[in-house]
Parts: structure tokens; C-alpha cells; sequence
């Protein structure tokens, strides 16, 4: 039987593109052996802002990819940084708040389009609504790609892993340790309460120990998970610079009083100041520090070393302030 024409033009045009079309991670950065860490994004909040990602860090360790919260543009920022986003199995949530995981779902979209094969596990709490959600989002687009012979079944290839403190992942590379820090207070009668929780991970490697706070309060758990760690990436929070901004912008005076004053208490409680990242360090021990998460600040050009001569006060180790893409 003969075939179309259009079958033949089609065949040759699709063997010109893959000859010539780079690849979605376009001149890529061959990871060295060993562990390297790169800050991908480094803004906290809910809030879009130019020059910072929301938050997400990569762990690349004898070049396997460890994806660490997935805030919005976290796809675009491993493109930049140099790496393929199809090899990107493991993703470890550190709490379910958007400014974590909103780009979670591009992620995984732009991995079954260009077909990747095997699984992409998602860990934490919440890790598997929050990939149903995902499915269920992007469900209309795959039935349309179908007739382009995108056949493969999302809920076979992305998976969503509830983790509990303790062990929660091993390989050849890591193994992984969370344990449940302080940044959830949730009220009993909040819809969230006794379901969702805010965990801090330890990742040992054969040459390192990386330790990622995500969103916490104080905590002694914490601080003894990062022990002896070789680096501490945490997050750092000023109240009084975020209100600034607030009241800049007239979010603060829409605000009723108990509003504030739960905001309040929630910034205190529920995030660690530079000083306080300092003591941790100091109290386990850690070679170095990591400060990212950092609010919109009133100064679009604001560069937070400040908050790293605070960190200083009680932890004479270096400390670095992240930028998206920097690579240690």
C-alpha cells in the first residue's frame, strides 16, 4: 500500500529537527563527581518578583539530580542552570505551601512531554494530593496530545510518597532523614490540622552531609538533624523588613487587627531570623551556612548581606547569601 505523501514530508522534516534542535536542557553543565548543590530558586512568599525564583535547590551527586521544593519557575532555573529537567526523579517537598511547590506541576508536565519514561517520585507531606492535583490539572492537555501519540499514563509515571520523620529515601548517592520542624501551628479548626506537616531533610552523600531547613521556627529537632553537617541551607526571615513592605504596598493596613496579629505571631514563630540561624549553626556544628527564602524586601535591589553579618554574630563559620543559580 502506498504511502501519503504528507507521511514521507512529515518523516523527513522530524529527522531534520532531531539533528538539529538542541536538547530541553540546552548546553548543559556536565555535573562533576562528587555532590554539588545549586541554589535554583531563592525567594520566599507567595509573591512574583523579578531577579528571584520561588524556592527550590538541586542536589547533584555523581550527576543524579535531587530536586528540593519545586517553587514556581523551577523548570526554567535547571534549564539555566545547565541541566536536563528530564532527569529529575526524586523531588523532596519540604511543606505544601505554594511559594514550595508551585511549580511542581510544570515540572512534570514538561517531563512527560518530552517522555520521560521512568517514575518521578515526589516526597513529603501532601506529596500525593498534590501530584493527583497535578495529574487532574494537566489531565486536558495529555487527552489532546494523545492524537499526537502521547500515550503514556501520568498516574503510572508520577508518584506521590507521604513520608513520616525518620528515613524517608536511600540510593546508591543519598540517603535521606526528615524530621518534623516548627513551621506549621495550625489551629484545630483549620481544615489543615493533623494533615499536613513542615519537615527539614538531611542529605548524606559518599563525600557530604547537606542539610535543608525549609520553612521552621527554632527547633531543637532541627539542629540536631544538621549535625556536624558540611552545610546548612536555610531559610531567613526579618518581620520588620516584610512589614515595611507590607505597609508600602497597603496589604498591612487591610488587615484587621487579629489579622495582624496572627501574621505576627506567625512570622516569629513559625520562621528563624539571621541571628537565630546563626546559633543553630553554631549549636550543631555545621562547617557553613546557606541563607536563602529571602522575603520581597521594599528594595528591589536589596542584596541581604546584612543578614549574613547578623548570622555572623553567633556562627564564625562562613555564610553565604544565595542567589538563584549560584552553584557550591
Amino acid at each position: 500500500m502506498k504511502k501519503p505523501a504528507w507521511m514521507f514530508a512529515a518523516a523527513t522534516f522530524l529527522m531534520a529537527l532531531a539533528a538539529s534542535a538542541p536538547s530541553p536542557a540546552a548546553s548543559p553543565k556536565p555535573a562533576a563527581s562528587g555532590t554539588v548543590l545549586v541554589t535554583l530558586g531563592t525567594r520566599g512568599g507567595p509573591l512574583p518578583t523579578r531577579g528571584r525564583t520561588q524556592s527550590a535547590n538541586l542536589l547533584v551527586v555523581n550527576k543524579a539530580l535531587y530536586l528540593i521544593d519545586a517553587g514556581d519557575g523551577v523548570t526554567r532555573r535547571l534549564v539555566k542552570a545547565g541541566y536536563d529537567f528530564r532527569q529529575v526523579g526524586r523531588v523532596f517537598i519540604t511543606h505544601a505551601h505554594s511559594d514550595h511547590t508551585m511549580g511542581l506541576a510544570t515540572l512534570l508536565v514538561s517531563q512527560w512531554e518530552y517522555q520521560r519514561r521512568e517514575p518521578t517520585d515526589v516526597y513529603g507531606s501532601g506529596a500525593e494530593a498534590l501530584v493527583r492535583g497535578a495529574i487532574a490539572y494537566l489531565t486536558p492537555n495529555a487527552e489532546i496530545r494523545w492524537s499526537e501519540g502521547k500515550r503514556t499514563r501520568m498516574a503510572d509515571v508520577f508518584r506521590g510518597h507521604e513520608v513520616a520523620p525518620g528515613a524517608v529515601y536511600q540510593d546508591a548517592n543519598v540517603r535521606v532523614t526528615a524530621v518534623e520542624n516548627t513551621h506549621f501551628n495550625l489551629a484545630p479548626d483549620s481544615p489543615g490540622f493533623g494533615k499536613y506537616r513542615s519537615y527539614s531533610y538531611r542529605f548524606e552523600t559518599p563525600g557530604r552531609v547537606v542539610v535543608f531547613t525549609g520553612d521552621t521556627g527554632p527547633s531543637e529537632a532541627l539542629t540536631h538533624l544538621a549535625k556536624d553537617a558540611d552545610v546548612l541551607v536555610s531559610e531567613v526571615t526579618v518581620v520588620e523588613d516584610v512589614m515595611e513592605l507590607l505597609k508600602h504596598t497597603g496589604a498591612w493596613q487591610a488587615k484587621s487587627i487579629a489579622e495582624q496579629v496572627a501574621w505576627i505571631r506567625h512570622m516569629h514563630e513559625e520562621h528563624v531570623t539571621p541571628e537565630q540561624v546563626g546559633r543553630m549553626a553554631a549549636a550543631a556544628g555545621v562547617k557553613s551556612v546557606v541563607l536563602t527564602h529571602f522575603s520581597a524586601s521594599i528594595d528591589r535591589r536589596d542584596d541581604y548581606q546584612r543578614y549574613a553579618v547578623e548570622a555572623r554574630k553567633a556562627f564564625s563559620g562562613p555564610v553565604v547569601v544565595a542567589k538563584d543559580l549560584m552553584q557550591f
